[in-house]
């Protein structure tokens, strides 16, 4: 395998690492005292200082006036996606820990999948193999979900006892009570199920509206004025709000360019390279490094039923993307039939022209399940 071969599976490994600094960064942030609601804030205000100038340049030529009704659509799609997913999955950081937040994250496809079948945009046949894999992937997401939330089961040590970020605030004079973890894991899922909304319904606005970028700086600006108000409501005290050189500035800045800026331009450039199940199935390493990561920077204790959430939910990603990707390859859809003469187009429809059609339709009805993929 040759050096270009080998860039893909480079730049997957490093997307991970930066999501596991993402997880391990936010919740010594938070465990310091930083106000979610403020985190937030400045996370996409920070991210819209990035992205602005990049869209200004890039897109200056490309720019088509927004109707009130695709601002407003923009509006809704920013305040599910941004203001409120983002708040409620960091509130679900601060009430559990980094290696919960990072399992249950393997389920984001999951749960834009089962969006997509209630809204008739997928399609499950329980007969067929992946039908039977989609509803098993299904299945045993939810139970990881239960098994973290409801089983604590024997603790591990940490890695380092001799923790690298220490805790000063709310974390070490208010320790997590059994009721606080199993608030901040269903928190963890309802965060993810509003993302999957989400993407559900920009699968919809790139329609519409097909310039991905502009469609982005929109919704972020959109959202930076949203948490703002959030913020302001949640947290009155302005002492709160000052960023000093401590862990909130760095978690500010590494959300704000480094995931949203260089990860993102990785994520891109791997799924074009790769497709977007080549870097769904990386995810279950953020999940590794996270346990690794938090354990020895923040002394997390890690508890046997986080690991074996962990494994159900690993699972039931893989049992979908393992049925997505042989539901693509059993299709009876083939180029050939796609390069047909124009003098066979003119004829009666056979029954394989009809099949086709059908397929066309199918393959229609997945968009959003695969652009889920690709956005995570």
């Amino acid at each position: 395998m040759d050096m270009d071969a080998k860039k893909p599976y480079a730049v997957a490994v490093i997307i991970q690492v930066i999501y596991t600094g993402m997880f391990v960064i936010l919740k010594a942030a938070f465990n310091q005292g930083f106000n979610t609601f403020v985190f937030t804030f400045y996370s996409q205000a920070a991210a819209c200082l990035l992205l602005l100038p990049v869209a200004l340049l890039r897109e200056r030529r490309n720019v088509k006036s927004m109707s009130f009704r695709l601002l407003s659509k923009l509006f809704l799609c920013a305040l599910i996606g941004n203001t409120f997913s983002i708040n409620v999955l960091n509130v679900a950081l601060r009430y559990t820990s980094a290696t919960v937040q990072s399992a249950i994250s393997n389920a984001k496809p999951v749960a834009t999948f089962c969006l997509a079948l209630l809204l008739r945009m997928e399609v499950v046949k329980l007969r067929s193999q992946h039908g039977i894999a989609k509803v098993t992937g299904v299945a045993l997401c939810l139970a990881g979900v239960f098994v973290i939330a409801f089983f604590t089961g024997p603790a591990l040590s940490p890695v380092n006892h001799h923790r690298a970020f220490h805790n000063t605030g709310f974390a070490s004079s208010h320790p997590r009570s059994r009721e606080t973890w199993i608030k901040g894991t269903f928190l963890k899922l309802l965060g993810d199920t509003a993302w999957s909304l989400w993407i559900i319904f920009q699968a919809a606005l790139v329609k519409e509206y097909p310039n991905k970028m502009l469609v982005t700086v929109t919704q972020g600006v959109f959202s930076t004025l949203q948490c703002f108000v959030v913020a302001a409501v949640a947290e009155r005290d302005m002492s709160k709000w000052k960023l000093g050189l401590d862990m909130s500035l760095l978690a500010v800045v590494y959300n704000g360019f480094v995931v949203n800026g260089v990860c993102f331009y990785l994520q891109v450039w791997c799924m074009e390279m790769k497709g977007p199940v080549f870097l769904a199935i990386w995810f279950p390493l953020c999940l590794l490094l996270t346990m690794f990561s938090s354990s020895f920077f923040l002394g997390e204790i890690i508890h046997l039923g986080s690991i074996l959430g962990g494994i159900l939910l690993t699972g039931g990603l893989y049992s979908v993307l393992w049925a997505k990707s042989k539901e693509n390859m059993t299709e009876p859809c083939s180029e050939a039939n796609a390069t047909d003469s124009a003098q066979d187009a003119k004829e009666e429809k056979t029954p394989d022209e009809e099949n086709l059609n059908n397929c066309k339709g199918e393959n229609a009805e997945k968009v959003s399940s695969d652009y889920a993929v690709e956005r995570v």
